[in-house]
């Protein structure tokens, strides 16, 4: 089953955290621009109606003050209508706050009014404001009503009283509402925002004495948190819905002189708009940033995963030669990679240690030491494939079973040791003692002639025949010599050779040796021909 491999795993876990960092951080950015622009907006909004209500108490005050002095005034001059006339005029064009001004006699008689209207100078006014001012006789501003030429407006009066404190009357402001020659209108229409945004101004009972939309000015404002807010005389800011069902940010503050309250709030999508934008300017901001980074991200990956993938590709092939040089070679710059790279040298060592060891023991005879019958077929193919000749020793020792019988297996053992030990005294640091099974033996003497050789198994012969065995006396050998490739095309055949010329040393009275292809034989006594 294909896996994914390391590097993969590191560059697309980065990757990912990186991009999971970015959308957290791209988030919290957002949420955090959202949140400033709504909180921006709030108070930009509760600063600018604050502004306004403040402006709106001095418009207030200032009319009311010039009613007041013309008030002070008014007493001298209520028989005479020039003078109540002139008066009139002058309140009116002083400073263009009032659409009209009434002087109204204490039975609510009007004494003089501009501008000038036919009919009106000696009538009763019946209007809510004047009725109000009438019964007040106090400073008064009325709540919004239609007037006698239809318009919408609110009434400002101030009562006129005598030295002597007699209520004389009261002279009174009229100020259109919703148009545009109201100026209160003046004061209040020049809104900027063209996104839906609203101001408008309400009375204590909450009607509209401004709005963005005319048509609305005169109406109530219901379920408004912001309006039940200001009336409350509080100043702040908050989120809302207004009638409409639409989600505003609204700042409100109170105009204290009249009980009013201005309003001035925004949508929530249009405040928001602009964010969308600066979030893309994020991003763009961002990108060219994070290619750099991905590229770093890759190379890093790359940098990481290059030990281990060194090593993984090494353990593929553990068995071959070059693995401990490729393992060496590895640059392991991190302590995890340098670790395992150790580790694998160690276990390499140690395999290779295991093996060699496994192969010893597969070629070795546990009792002697010497080559068994597997590492003497080894050489013997390895001999045969370099062509190399090679002469052969077969040797046994004579009357073992007797030793056997006689002192036991114990003794036959270290017998058997004894004789491996005399064979190796005789043999060359080439050559190759072999334990053929039971009390066989075979010397390989490589590039060494026939003659050679039966010099050699004579040496041996008689050496044993002269050493104290374990037994307390000395043991005879007869031996067989071949050679390949002169007496024989195989060296299996050479073994059988020099088996069959042992077996005529023995047939011919042991402790002596005989070569291959000839009768003679010999013994200690008599040298080998």
């Amino acid at each position: 089953m294909h896996r994914v491999d390391l590097r993969r795993l590191i560059l697309l876990l980065t990757i990912a955290a990186t991009l999971l960092t970015f959308a957290i951080s791209f988030h919290a950015s957002y949420q955090t621009l959202r949140s400033q622009l709504m909180g921006q907006t709030l108070e930009a909004n509760h600063a600018y109606a604050a502004k306004l209500a403040h402006s709106t108490d001095n418009f207030l005050k200032a009319a009311q003050q010039q009613l007041a002095y013309s008030a002070a005034l008014l007493p001298e001059m209520l028989d005479q209508a020039e003078r109540l006339d002139a008066e009139v005029t002058r309140l009116k064009e002083q400073t263009g706050t009032f659409n009209g001004v009434f002087i109204v006699g204490a039975k609510g008689r009007v004494q003089a009014v501009a501008p000038w209207r036919p009919g009106l100078v000696d009538s009763v006014l019946q209007t809510e404001g004047a009725q109000r001012a009438l019964a007040a006789r106090a400073p008064l501003i009325s709540t919004p009503y239609v007037g006698l030429r239809g318009h919408l407006l609110v009434f400002l009066s101030q009562p006129i009283f005598a030295p002597d404190g007699r209520y004389l009357g009261y002279v009174g402001g009229a100020i259109h509402l919703g148009e545009s020659d109201g100026s209160l209108q003046a004061l209040l229409g020049n809104h900027y925002y063209q996104d839906g945004s609203q101001l408008y101004v309400v009375d204590g009972n909450r009607h509209l004495l401004h709005h963005q939309d005319p048509s609305r000015t005169g109406g109530i404002v219901a379920g408004n948190p912001a309006v039940e807010a200001v009336l409350r005389g509080e100043e702040g800011s908050r989120r809302l819905r207004d009638a409409s069902g639409i989600d505003m940010l609204a700042g409100y503050a109170p105009v204290p002189s009249s009980g009013w309250g201005v309003v001035a709030q925004r949508p929530t999508a249009a405040t928001l708009q602009a964010l969308d934008g600066l979030m893309l300017d994020i991003l763009l901001n961002a990108l060219p940033f994070f290619i750099p980074v991905l590229a770093a991200i890759w190379w890093l990956s790359q940098l990481i995963a290059r030990p281990l993938r060194q090593l993984a590709v090494t353990a593929r092939h553990w068995e071959h030669a070059a693995a401990r040089t490729e393992i060496r070679q590895v640059r392991s710059w991190y302590f995890e990679a340098e670790q395992l790279r150790l580790a694998m040298l160690g276990g390499l060592s140690l395999l290779h240690r295991k093996l060699g060891q496994l192969n010893q023991e597969n070629v070795t005879d546990p009792l002697t030491g010497l080559a068994n019958r597997r590492g003497l077929q080894l050489a013997l193919e390895r001999w045969q494939e370099q062509n190399r000749p090679f002469a052969a020793i077969a040797v046994d020792i004579d009357h073992f079973k007797q030793v056997n019988d006689t002192y036991g297996h114990d003794v036959g053992d270290r017998v058997l040791q004894h004789v491996s030990r005399l064979m190796r005294s005789v043999s060359r640091s080439g050559d190759l003692v072999c334990r053929g099974g039971g009390e066989e033996f075979i010397l390989l003497l490589p590039e060494a002639g026939l003659e050679a050789a039966a010099q050699v198994a004579e040496r041996l012969r008689a050496l044993s025949g002269q050493t104290k065995s374990p037994t307390g006396g000395c043991v005879t050998l007869s031996a067989g010599v071949a050679h390949w490739p002169s007496c024989a095309a195989s060296p299996s055949a050479v073994l059988k050779l020099a088996d069959e010329a042992l077996y005529r040393a023995k047939r011919s009275g042991r402790n002596r040796i005989a070569l291959a292809g000839q009768l003679e034989v010999g013994s200690e006594d008599a040298p080998v021909s």
